[in-house]
């Protein structure tokens, strides 16, 4: 009997009615299979945070000042986040990492220093964010940072950024990777109101204007990462490149909001098995992002209105995925509870 026969069988003759426990049946079978064992478990999950500043910032497609990236990146040292609380309330160790925020965070050993550029990225709307160099360097940066996890003994992690502006790139990706109108992939950001959505929308349609008048690869990989480094930032390619990694090392990623499903996405075109490993934690607030769950046809599991960003969505979704290793795990069957198999 195949091992996807067995999980199921496990499953369905745990002492419930088939198909009752919904969800956590559905990841308890996933992960089983990731992990390719009927046991499945959890083990030092980590939480890596990337930080980046964005060109495209001075467009004014943001709410927030770009100070706003190192400023947060600081108070995550001192444990005052969003971040800090839920990887204190679900044992998450927390990794910072800037790869492109501009500041100087030297000061602050609890933040690994790996800038690619010491501004961060260029702005899109008149050329590539990134050269193909540095697009290189920060994807390397994302596997490291798993690599680093993994030799803990880490099986499942959380990835989160903190970038000003980097709903901007999200947008775009979701766009032409699931040619969608750019007004639908659009919004607030963290809280632009309806003149500055205008804004931001005309902007980006002028920088995928500029961006096509470009040598746009043909072929599928070449292009999707000629549009992982023309408009992403450091703190999502390097994301990228840590979902990427977690995939070859068949560990559980816990994937967050509207910017880290955007990451996910190209994830999934570069490397169709990443979904495989992927755990889509909820639909947040920000404009397009159930349409883009939609398009790679995958669930989350919450709708709290979240959008803060920092995986954030991704801790509070991790006490599920623990509640359905629980049940595989630790519920009896009908045989061994004596229970009559009633279906």
């Amino acid at each position: 009997m195949e091992l996807q026969d067995k999980l199921k069988l496990k499953i369905d003759n745990l002492n419930k009615p088939k198909g009752s426990l919904g969800r956590l049946e559905e990841l308890a079978f996933q992960i089983g299979m990731v992990q390719q064992t009927l046991s499945p478990t959890l083990q030092h999950p980590v939480h890596l945070l990337f930080g980046a500043d964005h060109g495209i910032e001075r467009e004014h497609v943001s709410v927030s000042p770009r100070c706003i990236t190192w400023q947060q990146m600081e108070n995550f040292t001192r444990g005052g986040g969003g971040v800090n609380m839920f990887c204190r309330q679900h044992g998450f160790e927390l990794r910072l990492i800037d790869v492109g925020v501009d500041h100087d965070l030297s000061a602050f050993p609890a933040i690994i220093n790996r800038k690619v550029a010491p501004h961060g990225t260029a702005n899109f709307l008149h050329e590539a964010a990134m050269t193909e160099e540095q697009c290189q360097q920060a994807l390397g940066i994302g596997c490291e940072q798993v690599d680093a996890a993994f030799a803990k003994g880490c099986n499942i992690i959380s990835i989160g950024e903190m970038g000003i502006a980097n709903t901007s790139p999200s947008s775009i990706w979701m766009s032409l990777l699931l040619d969608l109108p750019l007004e639908q992939c659009v919004g607030a950001g963290a809280g632009l109101n309806d003149e500055g959505i205008r804004h931001k929308l005309d902007v980006l349609r002028r920088s995928v204007e500029n961006m096509q008048k470009t040598n746009v690869p043909a072929g599928n990989d070449d292009g999707v990462r000629y549009l992982l480094r023309y408009f992403g930032g450091f703190e999502m390619v390097a994301a990228v490149g840590a979902m990427l990694r977690a995939a070859d090392l068949r560990m559980l990623v816990l994937v967050d909001g509207f910017i880290m499903s955007a990451c996910a996405l190209i994830a999934s075109r570069l490397q169709p098995s990443f979904l495989d490993v992927a755990i889509f934690a909820h639909c947040g607030d920000e404009s397009g992002h159930k349409l883009m769950l939609d398009g790679m046809g995958v669930k989350p599991l919450l709708s709290l209105g979240l959008r803060l960003g920092e995986g954030t969505g991704a801790l509070c979704a991790y006490p599920i995925v623990e509640s359905a290793v629980r049940m595989i795990n630790e519920m009896g069957n009908f045989e061994d509870n004596k229970i009559t198999k009633y279906f």
